[in-house]
């Protein structure tokens, strides 16, 4: 079973950690802390067993919602950790008012936009050189609640 909730401080250090496991430019502390403190952000970590398996970041600004990041921890990967992380962040999209959430995938992570398209993201469009390390276009795609 996977349960959700927002992270707190007690996560910075593994949330760290698979920052710079799983991403070529992995965020800092600082950016975490503000991702988990910040007015008009929300991080959710989904656990599998009590066991932090993964995060997704949203920011929020009127009725505008922008993933910020999403990660599951290898161990964890296709167990449905993600799609549980998406449809948590919508869930409480919906209850701030959001109209919408929108996000950035690499062009070349079909898996990543199959499972979005799958929850209901439309491509709205493309970001190019978007990414770093290595420079990649990004496709926006669109959630509209």
């Amino acid at each position: 079973m996977i349960e959700l909730r927002p992270a707190n401080e007690r996560d910075l250090g593994w949330i760290e950690s698979l920052e710079r496991e799983c991403f070529s430019l992995p965020w800092t502390r600082e950016q975490l802390e503000h991702q988990i403190n910040g007015r008009g952000k929300l991080l959710l970590v989904a656990c599998c067993g009590g066991e932090p398996a993964g995060y997704m970041g949203l920011d929020f600004v009127l009725d505008e919602g922008y993933v910020t990041n999403v990660c599951t921890a290898p161990a964890f990967r296709r167990r449905g950790v993600a799609s549980a992380l998406i449809d948590g962040v919508a869930a409480r999209g919906r209850e701030q008012g959001l109209s919408f959430i929108t996000l950035e995938a690499r062009v070349s992570n079909a898996a990543a936009r199959s499972l979005y398209a799958g929850k209901g993201f439309v491509e709205a469009g493309i970001r190019p050189g978007y990414y770093e390390r290595p420079k990649e276009d990004a496709v926006i795609m669109t959630l509209y609640l």
